[in-house]
Order: C-alpha cells, then structure tokens, then sequence
C-alpha cells in the first residue's frame, strides 16, 4: 500500500524537487499499472503543501476554504501543479548527465521538449508574478520584498511556480542528481550537497541498502549455479 502524502520523505533538497519526487518515477508515464500519483486530489495536495514547507499551516486555512467553496478552482490549482511538476521533471532530467542517472535519448533528454517544458513552466511563474505583491519588511535594514500568493486559491500553485523558478536560477543544476533506476533506485531527483559530489542515492537507508542487498543476493545466486564450485 503506497504511502500517505505526508509520509513521503523530503529527499530533494529544495521543495520543487520535492514536488517532483510526489508521484512514482521508476517506471514509465504510460506503464501498466500507471505510476502511483501522490497528490491523487486537492485535499492531498494541501496536506503535502504544508509538510513540504510550501505554505504555512496559518495559510493552509484559506486555501482549504476556498477550495471548499470553489471545488472547480481546487482541481484547477491541483492540474496546475502537476503541470508545473511535469515540466520540472522534464527540464532537470535534461540537465543530468547520464553518469549520474540521467535519461539520454529519452523525452527528458530531448532539448525541444525542454525547451517546452520550460517556455511552459515560464507561464505558469508569470501568471503567479501577476498575483504577487510587492510588501515593505521593516527592519533593520528594512527590505522590499515579492510574496507570491496572494489569492487564496491560487496560492499553492503559484508558491509552487515560485520554487521551480528558483530551483532552476539557484539551486546549481550540477548538483542536481536522479536516483538510479537502472541499478535499483526509484528515480527520484535530489540535490546532491556532499563536500566531493558523490552522492548517489536519494537516501541511502532505502535505496541505496536495497541495490546493495540486491546485488549480493544476485551474486550469491550466481554462486551458487557457478559450475565451477567445487
């Protein structure tokens, strides 16, 4: 049984690959069964939002309320973060190379579809911009700063358009690492902040220890039909 939204480990390093990693990335989009989606509705996208630290818990109140008042604007903001999540897959994907698990030759790889993805994801960052404010923090120093989300039922997409902008202008796409599919890892994305960049897997405890039990099984196999053995 899948694991609740919330129970989802924050491997990412930032919340947009957080949000990336809400849906199963081991097997492809159109493999039968189709990879379990986290964020199955708006109630779960809500959940997650908080946990993940995209909204706080004093905003998730309006939101669940005009969700609740405006069932079509809840699905709308859930459609649109699963756009902005698929276009971020798409784009970081493109920019691993394939010593680090990346995907050449796939539709990640594909310079067209990212440079899709990310004219796409461009609108969906502008349309939050328009939402935005410009708000005077005082302090000091005081600073001007840009909030986005200030409509309610908008809010967690455009925090969500936000944190893909600045995943792709700050996060330093070389460090951008995928858990290793082909060695037994479930593909999730991560930023890789080890001193000497080596990081592997998403989190070593569970992919990375089952690849290893894994590959000793399979040799131990492999021993054991070996001819050879005396």
């Amino acid at each position: 049984m899948p694991l609740d939204v919330c129970e989802l480990p924050l491997v990412g390093g930032h919340p947009a690959l957080d949000l990336v990693n809400t849906i199963e990335r081991g097997a492809p989009p159109d493999s039968t069964p189709p990879p379990h989606d986290f964020l199955s509705d708006p109630s779960a996208l809500l959940r997650w939002s908080v946990a993940a630290g995209l909204i706080s818990d004093a905003e998730a109140g309006p939101v669940g309320r005009a969700w609740h008042d405006d069932p079509a604007a809840a699905h709308a903001a859930l459609a649109a973060v699963r756009d902005i999540r698929e276009g971020l897959h798409v784009v970081m994907v493109a920019t691993i190379r394939p010593a680090d698990g990346g995907a050449a030759g796939g539709p990640g790889g594909d310079p067209i579809t990212a440079g899709a993805a990310l004219v796409a994801l461009h609108e969906r960052w502008s349309g939050a911009a328009a939402r935005a404010a410009l708000v005077l923090d005082p302090g000091d120093p005081p600073r001007v700063r840009l909030t986005y989300g200030t409509v309610p039922a908008m809010l967690v997409p455009d925090r969500a358009a936000e944190a893909a902008l600045d995943v792709l202008r700050t996060a330093g796409l070389p460090r951008v690492r995928r858990c290793p599919v082909p060695e037994g890892g479930c593909g999730w994305l991560f930023l890789d902040q080890s001193r000497n960049g080596s990081r592997r897997w998403c989190r070593m405890a569970d992919c990375g220890t089952t690849a290893k039990a894994r590959r000793l099984t399979e040799r131990r196999r492999a021993a054991r039909t070996d001819p050879r053995r005396p």
